[in-house]
């Protein structure tokens, strides 16, 4: 959500008149598709990753005005913590060598952020939760001293009306209260988005949601939290409680999260836009002077800068987004599974697979989502988000007999995802020597069953093992995770633990 919003009090008026802008801006964008507006397809992708500060100690360091100050790129950007910052990757074409590309930049755009950081005794760890970070860390002095954030903040707090909650139970229970939004800002991800036509998003945006627990076996990152250990990749449950402002009794009535999965697979971009205003009240009231059906009946292109502002206050795991470009409007599939890390080479691995699938599934003549309940599908997100690489996942049952069964993620990669990625690439024009070098670190880690997440537990309790305490042991992982980071080799070569003194 990267609009400019200024801090203040909102009087009852200014939400009337948002909804009645948002409503505008819902007939506008149905205008549009119905007049078939939008931009022919282009192929292109783009690539955002949420990174942490931490010092030499492993520790979160609250500096990233200071770092941004030195950085001086627009390229890199601040988030919701002090211990954030973003890193955004302009769009690519789909083909060629595009992976290789995208990993080099992000090599030397990381190496030149760490070197800044460090003038401040910082350095940049891509990681989905920071192993060190503690309660104290995530509060509201420590949010950005950025507009959009503290007021975002206020909104969230109010609507809450109450302190948000903290209840994951994983390997151990971790119970805590905040009275901001501010533990949201643990979670680190990497956003992979994919410009779209409009015949084409549903499909897309279904096979996104097929394939997200797959993601999240894969990819998992983040399986401690405030020192405790939890589940394998814990950014969901976070992220969901961390922004809930759901008291437990609308909680009760079945009122939906700001943060979920969903609940059914769809048919046109068109209504998640429209679910997304009759399910969540506005949380940012603050209308643009544009009349959007003004601009459409004078032959213009609307920006729906509401619709923009409020969808960019629903954390879908998949979210659908519109935007201009040359003024021309486009739709995207935004893909916010994964947390970031362990290195470049596995986010773009991670990317590889998720672009070469996706396009597969939504190739096929008859889609997984025809054959997989979305039950099934947010069941799988969550036993993915628990269990890691070790999860299991239901799956239709190949042939035509329907029905589904439970299948290790494993074994579902190698012998029939992995094949799909690969004619999804191939379908994008990717280049084989790139194909073949990033899909072969996914399938590595199916072979080994190891992780980001999974290298964490394991080195964690080698600490332990050896005699040092629980803060300790979260402290020498963190900064062994960092050294091992910029070495820059997958994390399926990782060794366990830590280098003989």
């Amino acid at each position: 959500m990267g609009e400019k919003v200024v801090a203040g009090a909102f009087a009852p008026s200014d939400r009337q008149a948002y909804r009645e802008k948002l409503t505008q801006c819902l007939a506008g964008l149905e205008r549009l598709l119905s007049e078939r507006r939008f931009d022919r397809p282009r192929n292109l992708m783009g690539l955002e990753i949420e990174l942490n500060l931490a010092g030499s100690d492993g520790m979160p360091r609250m500096r990233n005005a200071e770092v941004l100050q030195r950085i001086a790129s627009r390229d890199f950007q601040t988030e919701l913590g002090m211990f954030n910052l973003e890193v955004n990757i302009l769009p690519h074409r789909l083909s060629g060598r595009v992976f290789d590309q995208l990993a080099e930049e992000l090599r030397t755009g990381l190496a030149y952020a760490h070197r800044k950081a460090a003038e401040v005794d910082a350095g940049i760890v891509m990681i989905g939760i920071l192993p060190t970070l503690g309660r104290d860390d995530v509060v509201s002095a420590n949010l950005s001293d950025v507009d959009r954030y503290t007021l975002l903040n206020d909104q969230m707090a109010a609507a809450r009306g109450e302190e948000f909650v903290l209840d994951i139970e994983g390997v151990e229970r971790l119970v805590s209260t905040s009275a901001s939004i501010a533990p949201e800002s643990a979670c680190t991800s990497v956003q992979l988005h994919l410009q779209v036509t409009p015949d084409r998003f549903a499909d897309v945006w279904n096979a996104a949601q097929a394939i997200a627990s797959v993601q999240i076996a894969l990819g998992a990152n983040s399986p401690f939290l405030f020192g405790k250990e939890l589940w394998r990749e814990s950014r969901p449950p976070l992220f969901q409680q961390a922004t809930d402002v759901r008291p437990p009794e609308l909680r009760n009535q079945g009122v939906r999260p700001r943060t979920w999965f969903g609940e059914r697979w769809i048919s046109s971009a068109y209504e998640l836009f429209e679910e997304n205003l009759r399910y969540y009240p506005p949380l940012l009231p603050i209308c643009d002077e544009e009349d959007p059906l003004r601009v459409l009946d004078e032959g213009g292109v609307p920006a729906l800068a509401e619709l923009v502002l409020h969808n960019g206050t629903v954390y879908r795991w998949n979210r659908p987004v519109y935007g201009l470009a040359d003024g021309v409007p486009h739709l995207r599939v935004e893909n916010r599974v994964l947390p970031a890390g362990p290195t470049v080479d596995d986010v773009i691995a991670n990317a590889a697979f998720y672009y070469g699938l996706v396009r597969a599934l939504a190739d096929e003549s008859r889609p997984v989502w025809t054959r997989l309940p979305f039950e099934a599908a947010e069941e799988n997100f969550d036993a993915a988000c628990r269990h890691g690489i070790e999860a299991e996942l239901l799956w239709p049952r190949p042939g035509r007999s329907g029905g589904v069964a439970k299948v290790p993620a494993v074994k579902l990669v190698r012998d029939e995802l992995l094949p799909l990625a690969v004619a999804g690439l191939d379908a994008w024009n990717i280049e084989p020597s790139d194909r073949d070098r990033y899909l072969g670190v996914i399938e590595e880690r199916c072979r080994l069953r190891v992780n980001g997440a999974s290298w964490q537990v394991d080195t964690y309790h080698r600490a332990l093992d050896a005699g040092l305490e629980r803060e300790g042991a979260l402290a020498a992982t963190t900064r062994r995770y960092g050294e091992l980071m910029q070495v820059g080799e997958p994390v399926h070569t990782w060794p366990i633990g830590f280098p003989a003194p």
